[in-house]
Protein backbone atom coordinates (compact mmCIF):
# COMPACT_ATOMS: atom_id res chain seq x y z
CA UNK A 1 0.00 0.00 0.00
CA UNK A 2 0.89 3.22 -0.90
CA UNK A 3 2.01 5.75 2.23
CA UNK A 4 -0.97 7.68 3.03
CA UNK A 5 0.45 10.74 4.63
CA UNK A 6 -0.82 13.75 6.79
CA UNK A 7 0.44 16.88 8.65
CA UNK A 8 -0.92 17.36 11.71
CA UNK A 9 -3.25 19.90 10.21
CA UNK A 10 -4.95 17.65 7.65
CA UNK A 11 -5.15 15.24 10.12
CA UNK A 12 -7.61 17.72 12.01
CA UNK A 13 -9.55 18.45 8.98
CA UNK A 14 -9.60 14.84 7.67
CA UNK A 15 -10.74 13.57 11.16
CA UNK A 16 -14.28 15.92 10.88
CA UNK A 17 -14.85 14.50 7.84
CA UNK A 18 -14.18 10.69 9.40
CA UNK A 19 -16.51 11.64 12.35
CA UNK A 20 -19.45 13.65 10.71
CA UNK A 21 -19.36 12.57 6.90
CA UNK A 22 -19.71 14.94 4.02
CA UNK A 23 -19.34 18.72 5.06
CA UNK A 24 -19.04 21.90 3.62
CA UNK A 25 -15.97 24.15 4.30
CA UNK A 26 -18.39 26.01 6.73
CA UNK A 27 -19.09 22.97 8.69
CA UNK A 28 -15.65 21.66 8.91
CA UNK A 29 -14.31 25.23 9.94
CA UNK A 30 -16.67 25.08 13.00
CA UNK A 31 -16.17 22.01 14.23
CA UNK A 32 -12.16 22.33 14.37
CA UNK A 33 -10.97 22.76 17.63
CA UNK A 34 -8.73 25.59 16.31
CA UNK A 35 -10.05 28.78 14.81
CA UNK A 36 -8.91 28.54 11.64
CA UNK A 37 -9.78 31.05 8.39
CA UNK A 38 -12.34 29.63 6.11
CA UNK A 39 -9.46 30.45 3.48
CA UNK A 40 -7.56 28.45 5.64
CA UNK A 41 -9.95 25.18 5.68
CA UNK A 42 -10.79 25.71 1.83
CA UNK A 43 -6.47 25.67 1.03
CA UNK A 44 -6.24 22.55 3.37
CA UNK A 45 -9.44 20.86 1.79
CA UNK A 46 -8.34 21.54 -1.89
CA UNK A 47 -4.70 19.94 -1.19
CA UNK A 48 -6.22 16.70 0.26
CA UNK A 49 -8.08 16.77 -2.63
CA UNK A 50 -5.26 17.27 -5.25
CA UNK A 51 -3.39 14.56 -2.93
CA UNK A 52 -6.40 12.06 -3.56
CA UNK A 53 -7.84 12.06 -0.43
CA UNK A 54 -10.83 13.75 -0.71
CA UNK A 55 -13.60 14.45 -3.15
CA UNK A 56 -16.15 16.63 -3.08
CA UNK A 57 -19.35 17.17 -5.02
CA UNK A 58 -21.46 20.39 -5.74
CA UNK A 59 -24.40 21.33 -3.48
CA UNK A 60 -25.67 24.35 -4.84
CA UNK A 61 -22.79 27.31 -5.03
CA UNK A 62 -20.90 24.94 -1.94
CA UNK A 63 -19.36 22.03 -2.37
CA UNK A 64 -19.52 19.14 0.54
CA UNK A 65 -16.11 17.59 0.70
CA UNK A 66 -16.10 13.92 1.69
CA UNK A 67 -13.16 11.60 2.55
CA UNK A 68 -12.02 8.93 -0.15
CA UNK A 69 -9.41 7.29 2.44
CA UNK A 70 -10.99 5.38 5.20
CA UNK A 71 -9.63 5.97 8.88
CA UNK A 72 -8.63 2.67 8.77
CA UNK A 73 -5.99 2.88 6.29
CA UNK A 74 -4.84 5.75 6.81
CA UNK A 75 -4.40 3.74 10.48
CA UNK A 76 -2.62 0.81 8.86
CA UNK A 77 -0.24 3.36 7.12
CA UNK A 78 1.12 5.69 9.98
CA UNK A 79 1.89 2.70 11.69
CA UNK A 80 3.49 1.27 8.91
CA UNK A 81 5.35 4.45 8.76
CA UNK A 82 6.33 4.95 12.66
CA UNK A 83 7.19 1.14 12.60
CA UNK A 84 10.02 1.31 9.66
CA UNK A 85 11.49 5.03 10.93
CA UNK A 86 11.09 4.97 14.70
CA UNK A 87 11.27 0.85 15.25
CA UNK A 88 13.52 -0.66 12.12
CA UNK A 89 10.53 -2.32 10.82
CA UNK A 90 10.28 -4.39 14.15
CA UNK A 91 5.91 -4.50 15.04
CA UNK A 92 7.26 -6.70 18.28
CA UNK A 93 9.76 -3.84 18.90
CA UNK A 94 6.86 -1.47 18.53
CA UNK A 95 4.41 -3.32 20.79
CA UNK A 96 6.87 -3.88 23.62
CA UNK A 97 7.14 -0.36 23.86
CA UNK A 98 3.56 0.39 23.67
CA UNK A 99 3.15 -1.98 26.79
CA UNK A 100 5.84 -1.62 28.64
CA UNK A 101 6.70 2.59 28.27
CA UNK A 102 3.09 4.04 28.84
CA UNK A 103 0.89 4.10 31.88
CA UNK A 104 -1.74 1.54 30.58
CA UNK A 105 -4.38 0.51 33.29
CA UNK A 106 -5.22 -3.64 34.40
CA UNK A 107 -7.75 -2.95 32.40
CA UNK A 108 -5.78 -2.03 29.18
CA UNK A 109 -3.63 -4.34 29.49
CA UNK A 110 -6.00 -7.29 29.90
CA UNK A 111 -7.83 -5.82 27.15
CA UNK A 112 -4.72 -5.94 25.24
CA UNK A 113 -3.86 -9.40 26.35
CA UNK A 114 -7.60 -10.57 25.43
CA UNK A 115 -6.70 -8.97 21.73
CA UNK A 116 -3.54 -11.50 21.58
CA UNK A 117 -4.92 -13.83 22.90
CA UNK A 118 -7.76 -14.30 20.41
CA UNK A 119 -5.09 -13.66 17.56
CA UNK A 120 -3.09 -16.58 19.08
CA UNK A 121 -6.22 -18.75 18.81
CA UNK A 122 -7.23 -18.77 22.25
CA UNK A 123 -3.64 -19.03 23.25
CA UNK A 124 -3.92 -22.65 24.19
CA UNK A 125 -2.17 -25.29 22.84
Amino acid sequence: MDDVLFTDRELDLMAVLWEHGPSTVADVKERLADDLAYTTVLTILRTLEEKGYVGHESEGRAYRYHALVARGEARVSAVDRITRKLFSGSMETLLSHLVSDQDLTDEQLERIRSILDARLGGGEE
